[in-house]
């Protein structure tokens, strides 16, 4: 394996594949061969991992399903200008500069909070009723892992 051969967790892979992914997938500057072995290699590496983590068979292919779907997720869009991807929990929160890509949140399957003021994704393992809590406290909760997509350009950076 030439990219995830230091990682111990799934958290690990997950976290070093959305940073490769912000590098080198071809709608952010990257080239589409490379994106194509980085996915494969994440795999790859996910089920190892997985498979030495003590998990039972039905735990494993869970796990590497949500994992594959959120992966499939997070490619949709993170070639979005001035968006912030974050996963907290099991939940893909996107705040920023939403509001000019809103159409494609959407396809790709995302909704919008509007006391969140965010869009999100879930697994419908994941769904819950609510509690209104602020996506602070959220995060405060179950931890947060941040993507930044690209920035627009200014009028006065141009």
């Amino acid at each position: 394996m030439k990219y995830f051969n230091n990682c111990k967790t799934l958290d690990e892979v997950k976290m070093l594949y959305r940073e490769l992914a912000k590098e080198h997938h071809p709608d952010m500057g990257g080239d589409t061969a490379t994106m194509q072995e980085i996915n494969k290699e994440y795999a790859f590496a996910s089920a190892f991992i997985a498979k030495g983590s003590g998990m039972t068979d039905e735990q494993i292919d869970e796990e590497l399903k949500l994992s594959e779907e959120y992966r499939e997720k997070i490619e949709k869009i993170i070639h979005l200008p001035g968006i912030v991807i974050e996963l907290v929990g099991n939940w893909i929160w996107v705040t920023g500069e939403t509001k000019p890509v809103k159409e494609t949140l959407k396809n790709a399957g995302f909704v919008f909070a509007s006391k969140k003021v965010a869009w999100f994704y879930r697994n419908e393992a994941f769904k819950v009723r609510g509690t209104g809590a602020p996506l602070e406290q959220i995060r405060a909760k179950y931890g947060s892992q941040t993507v930044h997509g690209k920035k627009r350009k200014t009028i006065d950076e141009a």
